[in-house]
């Protein structure tokens, strides 16, 4: 009963012309809250409010026009409520506008250096994506100079945040190594491990597999396999060494078995050249 006449209160104050009122009235035309669910309705309803320059209705209207959520889908319309959206300081608007100029759509062609300048706005305003989209325009130099310090900057602010896709960009450049980011295969292969398992988490099977690749694509990096272990990403203090070559770790007896025909080139390796190490003769010699 008090959604229905707060729903009532707002149609009044809405039908009078107040942005406010129109916007919290298509928020409950969107979800069926006081009045029935009608996205046609929230859609109008939202356009009032935008059309009197209420930020959050035309970041809304945006979202609406993109994805034909009671209007027709129409990009280009979309990009030009996300603008005016963002051009007043709206962090989200900034985000969609800077992703959506990333591409090139039908209506909103490509423009790099204007979906730089918008996730610039975002990032600065703290949003994780943001940074990290902005993060892939500078280590690729798209519509900004390519600067790797700078997406490492990005990535790590991201990345902090437990964004999977932050931390698998930072770990990777770490693990390779660039020319203003010097290789650290340990913490590289930590924040991977990190973006494999935070990607399980949220069931992203597509980026939990690519971290693992990675991982994997290093198993005869001692400095790699000895923090996390290459079947699942694990990388905890309990985690177990292998008994042969007391190297690489690994979490369960499972991923053992299972990364063993990976393992087993580098593992005989590694036991090969402890053997020598400990070899009576190289005592002898000393």
């Amino acid at each position: 009963q008090v959604v229905d006449e707060a729903a009532r209160l707002y149609r009044q104050a809405a039908d009078q012309g107040d942005a406010c009122a129109q916007r919290l009235l298509a928020i409950c035309y969107s979800k069926g809250q006081g009045v029935p669910r009608d996205d046609k309705e929230a859609a109008r309803y939202f356009r009032l409010a935008a059309d009197q320059s209420d930020v959050n209705s035309q970041f809304k209207l945006g979202l609406l026009r993109a994805g034909g959520d009671g209007v027709p889908q129409y990009l280009a319309e979309s990009a030009r409520y996300f603008r005016l959206s963002a051009d007043q300081g709206d962090v989200n608007a900034q985000l969609q506008l800077g992703v959506l100029l990333r591409f090139d759509y039908d209506g909103v062609p490509r423009n790099l250096a204007e979906a730089a300048r918008y996730l610039r706005l975002a990032a600065d305003q703290g949003d994780t994506t943001a940074q990290y989209f902005l993060g892939l325009a500078h280590l690729k130099g798209l519509g900004v100079p390519a600067d790797a310090s700078e997406a490492a900057r990005l990535f790590r602010l991201a990345a902090d945040h437990q964004v999977p896709e932050a931390q698998f960009e930072l770990g990777r450049m770490l693990c390779e190594g660039y020319a203003d980011v010097p290789a650290d295969k340990r913490a590289g292969a930590r924040l991977v491990a990190q973006a494999a398992q935070r990607a399980a988490e949220t069931d992203d099977e597509e980026m939990r597999d690519e971290a693992l690749e990675l991982l994997r694509s290093y198993a005869d990096e001692p400095e790699v396999v000895a923090v996390c272990c290459i079947g699942c990403g694990a990388h905890h203090r309990r985690m177990t060494k292998c008994s042969k070559c007391h190297t690489a770790r690994f979490c369960s007896s499972e991923c053992i078995k299972r990364m063993w025909p990976t393992h087993r080139p580098s593992c005989q390796r590694w036991q090969a050249e402890q053997a020598a190490t400990d070899s009576p003769s190289n005592y002898l010699n000393e």
